[in-house]
């Protein structure tokens, strides 16, 4: 089975044709939806999209006034995407004392608002310096800094010295969570002493242990995902030479990947479940539905967008984008990007708890209400809350479907449409059929 590579630019990333740039004047909705801002498909050196969003959070909040910022960080870190290998990188700290940690730790954000998660993004300060990923060898003094920093088991007190006064800005990302106001870093360092994991701290010190193995082991010790994150981006898992800082894009789906590829693999000693199972769930105007049926692992994510959505705000109907797995995996990237590994480790992590095995179906309806992007971690929470309620049990994959879709705006004919696991359910005929 193929994973994500560690250290690998998201595919999504790569440039459209420059011929597109000649012909398109206004964004579609079903372009959008493939781009969600990455791409740069409609040939814009900025996603109109995000740009309008960062607008709405800019509009709505005051300037900051000052380029030394003290304050606790979460912890909180950043490694940026744009020059790799040559990178900006450094740490988030907002100009309050105490406990911070619900600034940074999307775990703790079960319930709130877009409103409150935009507040909570844009109270955190990047400092930003220029750094090569393979600084996370070398040592660099800063570099140590921060992966010190990321390994801190309670908010770190901290001083961040600026070139200037931050921009007032806040950036969107459908991969990760929203990010506030940055400037050149002058200087930077921790109050006082930090309080580091020593679990985390022992893989650090660990030069032979491979970042792979160091993440999922640590996973099953009941480390945070998001802990996990910051850590890997940083640099702070792997053989000593292979060590690199990886973007916060890339490092949120390459941990998806792997933690998920490793439980796939457990799960599949296991034994089936004996009867279709729909759970539902309603997060931030989003729909959720699972629907795990009684077979071998196979894998699929659907979303639905309606018109007015963060991605299809020029659409007059509902745009849909899914892709899928069978039992030996995929090699390539997903098309509807980091949704489909947070979603496929929520699922392969439910079915690793109750020790079974199956197939899982699942369907994602985004309404208006859900106005901005707000990362991957809202969809890989969102399905762990899905997974830990009730659930629905149905004899046939047809009584499955209609109460699944009795739950959606989108009728049943479009559900199938778009899926090739539900086709494949409901045409294909097993041989315990004529038992």
């Amino acid at each position: 089975m193929s994973s994500l590579p560690w250290f690998a630019p998201n595919p999504l990333l790569s440039k459209p044709n420059w011929r597109t740039k000649l012909v398109i004047e206004r964004p579609t909705a079903e372009m959008c939806l493939a781009c969600r801002g990455a791409k740069l498909l409609c040939g814009k050196p900025k996603c109109p999209i995000l740009t309008k969003a960062e607008g709405f959070a800019r509009n709505a909040r005051t300037l900051l006034d000052s380029d030394f910022i003290q304050g606790s960080s979460p912890p909180g870190v950043f490694v940026g995407r744009f020059g790799y290998p040559k990178v900006f990188i450094g740490p988030m700290v907002p100009a309050i004392y105490g406990d911070t940690e619900f600034l940074d730790t999307p775990e703790l954000w079960k319930g709130k608002s877009i409103e409150e998660i935009v507040d909570y993004r844009y109270s955190l300060v990047r400092g930003c310096f220029r750094a090569n990923v393979s600084d996370a060898q070398l040592g660099t003094k800063l570099v140590e800094t921060l992966q010190e920093v990321s390994m801190s088991t309670k908010p770190a007190d901290s001083e961040l010295s600026l070139a200037r006064k931050p921009v007032s800005r806040i950036s969107f990302s459908e991969n990760s969570q929203p990010f506030g106001p940055s400037a050149p870093m002058k200087g930077f360092k921790p109050a006082g002493n930090i309080s580091v994991d020593h679990r985390i701290e022992k893989a650090y010190y660990d030069r032979d242990l491979k970042a792979a193995d160091a993440v999922f082991a640590l996973y099953r010790e009941g480390v945070l995902f998001s802990k996990l994150e910051k850590a890997f981006s940083v640099g702070v898992f792997g053989e000593k030479k292979k060590r690199k800082l990886v973007p916060t894009r890339w490092s949120i789906t390459a941990l998806d990947s792997t933690l998920s590829l490793r439980l796939i693999e457990e799960i599949k000693d296991y034994e089936t479940i004996d009867e279709f199972r729909v759970f539902a769930f309603t997060n931030l105007d989003n729909v959720y539905v699972a629907i795990l049926t009684p077979e071998k692992w196979k894998y699929e994510w659907i979303e639905a967008w309606h018109s007015g959505t963060a991605w299809n705000k020029s659409g007059s109907r509902p745009e849909m984008i899914g892709d899928f797995e069978g039992y030996w995996g995929r090699k390539t990237y997903a098309k509807p990007g980091g949704c489909y590994y947070s979603t496929r480790f929520a699922i392969s992590e439910y079915l690793s708890r109750i020790r079974r095995q199956s197939g899982a179906i699942m369907l994602r309806e985004i309404h208006p209400g859900y106005i901005l992007p707000v990362g991957v971690w809202n969809v890989r929470e969102s399905i762990r809350s899905l997974l830990a309620g009730e659930y629905r049990r149905f004899d046939t994959i047809g009584q499955a479907l209609d109460y699944a879709c009795s739950n959606f705006l989108i009728s049943r004919p479009h559900w199938i449409e778009n899926s090739e696991l539900l086709r494949q359910s409901i045409q294909q005929r097993k041989i315990t059929d004529f038992n």
